[in-house]
């Protein structure tokens, strides 16, 4: 049933030979790896203005200069990465470029800015898509964390999927935004076309700030966000299809040119329409409104907008489980993010980006301004240290077009280590200080995890090894507390691995040891039966003093092998009912080798136990009523404990987004419900 729901939820396992298939074209390109850089430009615009109308009136007018200079350094930094596409045709990323040309650290430094920055897009990217949906209909305002919650998991489970898949599934948003979007602005200009700007309308009474440099430099900052995104194609060239860098350089050329048109036009329009940023409505929706009213068009811009936001955490979910999986062949993250999954991604990668997002947007309360500080310093790092990386590779290697290579990357890393250090000077106090401890807090992870995988090669390689001697002798032990059908097994194992084999038991009750006994005269295969005295009624203390006289007995030439015999239950909630002895003495001797112990070999013998049987009887009555599965149980109970959580929690008052968790959870449950009786109904 598991392999059954999981094959309806991601699809049936692809094999290694086609992952060929699994590349993409230009046109799917653009909407899996442009959808968070096009996606900006629903918010950079508002991000700019509300800075600047903090000056009042006269500062707004200056959104559109500062736009300007925005995309000015776009179209920069667009050009040096068509140039490190080409020179990278295997993929490009800051992580590679600053590693090989720079060095180690400034590689770390580039990749833990890029993992932070992909978290973020993804936090960013879903909360300003739930903000478009709750602008439209406000009555789910209040409901935006755990819709933002939602919109992650099913993003994360389309990636899950395979890459070609989720291209598929997001070119139609992608395009019907950039379609959408650009007839606004079309529709907006023609309308707005010699006609004079409306003057903004403030909140009367509101303080005003002086326009000073800083204000700008403000307003620069935050609308800087609209070049978040330019590197996911440079990181993701292998995606693509022959000729992977030709296919990729072009995509980018698109990209860069859609997003500025948009960004430039969604900001002229918010000042020749006098709009100014809102709490409960985004600035996108104040155009659009503005330009067709409420009706059927207002909502397929609102629409598009929610859709690309929330789909643009897809280039994070292209790109950091491909970042994750080359930092951890280079032994920086632990190996499994680099294992592929069983529909060609770095499924572990997904799963874990999705964890760090969903965190995020639940401590920030899916607020999109209060993480706008936190997302640009991690973007404009990995863009400078790519840059600088291009411009050393230049100057070292030389080829043919040096110089020009070198200069148009020399530019491109100045301009953005300029605004890094704006970016870093106007947000440090309104979060960027967190991203500026976060990215050493991960260099230092990266760089402990990379010593220990270090220390492993040192202490396992056979360099300098020699030949282990053999071993002469070897004294099985085997821990009882009961003789039944799963002892039986272990015993006739542990026969014949040595003739030397002892059965231990723990006294805690003094009958229980004496049916053991006469149980063990028969059924105990010649094994002698060693009883311990326990007076404090503790099971493991014997036994490890026992494995501790036998260390000091036996010499070095001998094994000692402890053979545990334990039954397996038919369902995971049984082994909640049974003691947990042999795991328990499992971790002890696991452990006890740190204690200067002597290693002792731990076996386990597994007996699998069969699910219930019905009578025979109720054969002969009749066909026996159909049986709940295990999920369906399951499902179920988790159904009622939510129910019974939510009418408390509703009786109580307890807040607000505990009753949301609790309701969304209960929806999700009943889902899932639903979902497995249909898949049921069609295994049956």
């Amino acid at each position: 049933m598991r392999t059954a729901l999981k094959r309806a939820l991601i699809g049936p396992p692809l094999a290694t030979t086609q992952l060929i298939h699994e590349r993409i074209s230009k046109l799917k390109g653009l909407a899996v790896f442009s959808s968070d850089a096009l996606s900006s430009t629903a918010y950079a615009t508002e991000e700019i203005l509300i800075v600047l109308v903090m000056a009042g009136a006269a500062a707004v007018g200056l959104a559109l200069p500062v736009a300007i200079a925005i995309s000015a350094v776009l179209a920069i930094v667009a050009f040096s990465y068509y140039q490190t596409i080409h020179a990278y045709p295997s993929g490009g990323g800051a992580y590679i470029v600053a590693h090989d040309n720079l060095g180690v650290w400034p590689g770390l430094v580039a990749a833990a800015a890029l993992l932070i920055d992909y978290v973020l897009t993804v936090s960013v990217s879903v909360a300003a898509g739930i903000a478009a949906v709750t602008s439209a209909v406000p009555t789910l305002f209040h409901m935006r964390v755990s819709l933002a919650l939602l919109a992650i998991a099913l993003v994360a489970m389309i990636n899950l999927r395979g890459v070609r898949e989720a291209a598929t599934i997001f070119a139609v948003p992608t395009y019907l935004f950039i379609g959408a979007l650009g007839l606004t602005v079309i529709a907006g200009t023609a309308r707005a076309f010699g006609q004079p700007p409306i003057p903004p309308h403030l909140a009367p009474g509101q303080s005003l700030a002086p326009i000073s440099l800083w204000l700008i430099l403000r307003a620069y900052a935050s609308g800087s966000a609209a070049m978040t995104g330019v590197e996911a194609i440079s990181n993701g060239i292998p995606a693509f299809r022959p000729p992977e860098a030709r296919n990729a350089g072009i995509t980018l050329i698109w990209m860069a040119g859609i997003l500025i048109v948009l960004f430039l036009g969604l900001t002229f329009l918010a000042h020749q329409l006098g709009i100014v940023p809102q709490d409960r409505e985004t600035v996108v929706s104040q155009i659009a409104r503005a330009i067709f009213g409420t009706g059927p068009f207002y909502f397929l811009v609102q629409l598009s907008t929610a859709l690309i936001l929330i789909l643009a955490a897809n280039t994070s979910f292209a790109d950091f489980p491909r970042l994750a999986s080359i930092l951890a062949r280079d032994a920086f993250l632990p190996r499994a993010l680099a294992n592929l999954g069983d529909r060609l991604v770095f499924a572990n990668g997904i799963v874990v980006l999705a964890l760090l997002s969903g965190g995020l947007v639940y401590v920030f309360r899916a607020s999109t301004h209060a993480l706008i500080p936190l997302y640009a310093v991690g973007v404009f790092l990995s863009f400078t240290l790519s840059q600088a990386g291009m411009v050393k590779r230049w100057w070292t290697r030389r080829e043919h077009g040096w110089v020009r290579h070198m200069v148009i990357n020399g530019v491109g890393a100045t301009v953005t280590a300029i605004v890094l250090a704006v970016v870093v000077a106007t947000k440090f106090l309104h979060g960027a200080w967190i991203v500026l401890v976060l990215i050493p807090a991960n260099i230092w992870i990266m760089h402990k995890i990379q010593r220990h995988y270090q220390e492993v090669r040192n202490q396992l390689t056979l360099e300098g090894a020699q030949t282990p001697d053999p071993i002469r002798r070897h004294k099985v032990v085997i821990p009882v507390g009961d003789l039944h059908r799963g002892v039986l097994p272990a015993l006739r194992y542990a026969k014949s691995l040595s003739s030397d084999v002892v059965a231990i038991a723990v006294e805690i009750d003094p009958e229980r040891t004496r049916n053991l006994k006469e149980k063990w005269e028969r059924w105990g295969m010649g094994v002698p039966l060693r009883v311990l005295s326990s007076p404090y009624r503790s099971v493991l203390e014997p036994l490890l003093r026992f494995l501790d006289g036998l260390e000091w007995e036996t010499g070095f030439d001998q094994q000692i092998t402890v053979v545990l015999p334990e039954f397996v239950p038919a369902k995971w909630w049984h082994f909640f009912l049974h003691g947990q002895t042999a795991l328990l003495l499992k971790l002890t001797l696991y452990f006890r080798r740190r204690q200067g112990h002597r290693v002792t070999v731990v076996t386990d013998v597994p007996y699998y136990l069969s699910p219930a049987e019905e009578p025979v009887a109720a054969a002969e009555a009749g066909p026996a009523p159909p049986r709940m599965s295990g999920p369906l149980v399951g499902v179920s109970a988790l159904f009622v404990a939510v129910g019974v959580l939510l009418g408390v929690a509703l009786m109580r008052g307890w807040p607000q987004i505990v009753v949301e968790v609790l309701g969304l959870s209960l929806v999700v449950l009943l889902a899932t419900l639903a979902f497995i009786v249909i898949i049921q109904s069609f295994l049956s």
